[in-house]
């Protein structure tokens, strides 16, 4: 049991200023070292929640070691790829852990991705292991590696040390040998979850924490494949200490303590579902609560049975909370901490998210894939506005910077200890997206105020031209999210004869609305400049977004007719 001293300094621990922040890489090294260390020191804590299933830290620990003697006894070597396509889940923590603690780069895959897509990536990565569920929305997800992949040899996978070494199951991933079904049971040339674990046996403890001790820092931890929204998904390669110092400074800046109790709907896939949520819990010895999918319902349910406190995400899941008509009927009081992150996030979230469910904290953030996912955040006793209208400050140790006159938009160039070593074998890639002078070119368009706080405006490639002026989508989404019979806006631009260009709003109606297209359109008129105006409205049910939220604007293109090739 942990005593009074240990609680008193973990408050201390997060009151930390931007000056003395944790470092992370320093205090634990590697994520190995991360593991162990939190299995120890808050050993009898509650750290995963997965329905009726409760385990400890010690428990975790344990079972990430047990993880680790399975790779190990399949020969899995330092710095081999090992894959994981599956959603949220204890089985993806152990997983994933086990195989980082072996020693291994852990490649998630997007669990929205078909077979196709999934086989491309763990090709590209050279994956030599695949942790994979069975069976997730309706889809198999050994059927459709298959598929994709090509059927099996008909070969049993060898038991015991070096079955990696033997022909793999899938032709079409040759250096995919082994292949282990997240569930009790497996098809022919498979492995199911707790056979692979039982094959570990052999292996001692002390031969697992070597192989844990060897990782260093300067090692990559992961290989995080981007979403595939702007072109082929290509892989973002992040060392242990990059990862251990970023997430340091998430925790210290977001407030996160032992204690809390962490809803994690976010995509583990994703760096904020995996970093911001396991990485960050870990080293506070917060609960884990993961959520496979995201559902109200279920969101409503467990904050109110599990007394949730920290449940970050993007503004979509805060909204829905706030507006589901049975939301009165749960108790929501234990929540303290949203973080969010989003070019629009409407100061009417804000205020209603401290006023209506009497949030502590709320803070937004800025990050990517390239910058280990945390560029910038707000700081805890910001004003609403500045929470709402901007993504906050650089974290310590990042040099931030607007390519464009002092208060105009540009392009929003990084430099720091977090920005990646480069994608995974595309130096082409990587050369374009790192300048000489090491700055990393996000591809964001954004405007810096004069305290540092960043305002994204959008991406370079969703700006368009109406007339000679600049458009800026989020900037126009922003505006009309203020209407208040929006609940949800996404706005693109379309060929227009006589101005090349003009706006065009994709709007999601709140419950009970009856705005017309010609209201919006009127009422944007009084409140924005005319070349912002959308010329047309169309209402939508809900807009596309892929797993980690971000609208899918490609697809609201074509929907629009948008000019080919783009």
């Amino acid at each position: 049991m942990r005593d009074d001293a240990d609680v008193m300094r973990d408050d201390a621990d997060v009151m930390r200023d931007d000056a003395d922040v944790m470092r992370g890489d320093v205090e634990w090294g590697s994520i190995p070292g991360l593991v162990r260390a939190a299995a120890e020191r808050y050993a009898d804590a509650e750290a995963v929640v997965e329905g009726r299933t409760r385990i400890s830290y010690a428990e975790l620990g344990a079972r990430v070691e047990r993880a680790a003697a399975a790779c190990l006894a399949n020969g899995v070597e330092a710095g081999d790829r090992v894959g994981i396509w599956a959603p949220n889940s204890l089985d993806w923590i152990v997983a994933a852990l086990g195989a980082v603690s072996a020693g291994a780069v852990l490649v998630p895959v997007n669990t929205r991705f078909k077979g196709v897509e999934a086989a491309d990536v763990l090709r590209r990565s050279g994956a030599r292991l695949l942790f994979v569920t069975g069976t997730f929305l309706g889809t198999s997800y050994v059927a459709s590696l298959r598929r994709a992949a090509g059927e099996g040899t008909g070969s049993e996978v060898a038991e015991g040390e070096g079955a990696l070494a033997g022909p793999g199951p899938l032709p079409g991933l040759p250096a995919l040998q082994q292949v282990v079904v997240l569930s009790d049971d497996a098809p022919a040339d498979f492995r199911a979850w707790k056979d692979f674990l039982a094959s570990g046996e052999g292996v001692g403890r002390a031969q697992v924490r070597a192989r844990g001790d060897a990782v260093r820092g300067e090692d990559p931890s992961d290989i995080v494949f981007t979403s595939g929204t702007t072109g082929r998904p290509k892989g973002v390669v992040i060392t242990h200490a990059q990862t251990l110092r970023a997430y340091g400074i998430w925790t210290d800046l977001a407030g996160l303590r032992h204690g809390d109790r962490y809803l994690i709907v976010n995509p583990f896939f994703h760096t904020f579902g995996y970093k911001a949520g396991v990485i960050a819990c870990l080293m506070r010895g917060a609960t884990m609560i993961p959520q496979p999918v995201f559902d109200v319902d279920t969101v409503l349910a467990n904050v109110a049975a599990e007394r949730v406190s920290v449940l970050p995400g993007p503004p979509t899941l805060h909204q829905s909370l706030l507006d589901h008509a049975s939301r009165d009927r749960h108790d929501l009081s234990a929540l303290r901490l949203v973080v969010t992150g989003a070019a629009v996030v409407p100061l009417r979230l804000v205020e209603r998210l401290r006023g209506e469910l009497g949030v502590e904290t709320v803070l937004t953030a800025y990050g990517l894939s390239e910058a280990s996912g945390v560029v910038t955040m707000c700081r805890r006793g910001d004003d609403p506005t500045v929470v709402a209208a901007t993504s906050g400050r650089a974290i310590p140790g990042t040099e931030l910077r607007v390519d464009a006159a002092p208060g105009e938009p540009g392009e929003v160039l990084v430099r720091g200890f977090h920005v990646m070593r480069g994608y995974y074998e595309d130096p082409a890639a990587t050369a374009q997206a790192l300048t000489p002078e090491g700055w990393l070119r996000t591809g964001d368009v954004g405007v810096l105020d004069a305290v540092g706080n960043l305002r994204i405006t959008d991406r370079i490639k969703d700006m368009f031209i109406v007339g000679g002026f600049n458009a800026y989508p989020a900037e126009i989404e922003q505006l009309l999210g203020l209407h208040p019979d929006v609940a949800d806006v996404a706005v693109i631009g379309v060929p227009d004869p006589r101005l090349g260009e003009v706006g065009r709003a994709y709007v999601v109606r709140r419950p009970g609305a009856v705005a017309t297209s010609d209201d919006l359109i009127a009422w944007s008129r009084r409140e924005m400049a005319n070349y912002k105006v959308p010329r047309s409205v169309e209402f939508v049910s809900a807009l596309p977004r892929n797993a980690g939220g971000k609208v899918l604007k490609g697809e609201l293109r074509r929907l629009g007719g948008r000019r080919s090739g783009e």
